[in-house]
C-alpha cells in the first residue's frame, strides 16, 4: 500500500504513473476533480479538489494542472473569450460545442473518422497548405446556443445548407 494514502492501482494513480509522474495526494485530488467536473475552470477545480483534500493550496492546484496537462493526463482548453478549462478526456480526438450565451461546453466525437479527422483543403491557387506537415490532430470548436439558451423552435431560423450559406460573411 502506498504511504501517501492512495489505493494501489487506482485509475488516477495509474494515469499519473503511465505519464511518468509521481503520484501525490494533491495530483490525485485535482485529477479526481477534473474527472468529476469536465470543462471546469481552475477556480471550480480548486473547490472540488478541496472536498477531498481540504489543505490543498491554490498554487498546488495550478501546479498539478500544468504538470498533468503537459504530460497529457488532462487536456487544457480555452475557447475564445473564456478562461482555461480542463478535462480528463484525452485518449481520443474529440471536439467541443460552446454556447455563446452561457458558456457551457459539450464534447462532440470526432467529426470524420480517425485523428486528425479533418485535413485542410487546397488553397484557391491549388497549393496544399499542409504540404510537409505530419497532421495528427484537428481541434474544432463549434459555436452556437445550447438547448437552454436557444429560442423556442418556432422562432429559430432554418438551419439547412441554404440558410448556412446566407449567414456566412
Amino acid at each position: 500500500m502506498p504511504t501517501d494514502g492512495t489505493r494501489e492501482g487506482a485509475p488516477g494513480e495509474r494515469a499519473l504513473r503511465d505519464a511518468g509522474l509521481r503520484v501525490t495526494r494533491p495530483r490525485l485530488a485535482v485529477l479526481g476533480a477534473v474527472g468529476d467536473h469536465p470543462h471546469a475552470t481552475t477556480d471550480a477545480l480548486i473547490s472540488a479538489a478541496r472536498a477531498s483534500l481540504p489543505s490543498l493550496s491554490h498554487q498546488a492546484v495550478y501546479d498539478a494542472l500544468r504538470v498533468m496537462a503537459d504530460a497529457g493526463v488532462v487536456r487544457r482548453i480555452q475557447p475564445r473569450g473564456s478562461v482555461a478549462r480542463y478535462e480528463a478526456r484525452v485518449a481520443d480526438n474529440h471536439h467541443h460545442l460552446v454556447c455563446r450565451a452561457c458558456g457551457s461546453i459539450t464534447d462532440v466525437d470526432c467529426a470524420v473518422g480517425e485523428a486528425p479527422c479533418l485535413v485542410p483543403d487546397r488553397s484557391a491557387d491549388g497549393t496544399d497548405p499542409a504540404a510537409g506537415y505530419v497532421l495528427d490532430e484537428a481541434e474544432i470548436t463549434f459555436w452556437g446556443l445550447c438547448p437552454a439558451c436557444a429560442p423556442a423552435p418556432a422562432s429559430r431560423p432554418e438551419q439547412g445548407p441554404a440558410s448556412r450559406e446566407a449567414h456566412r460573411d
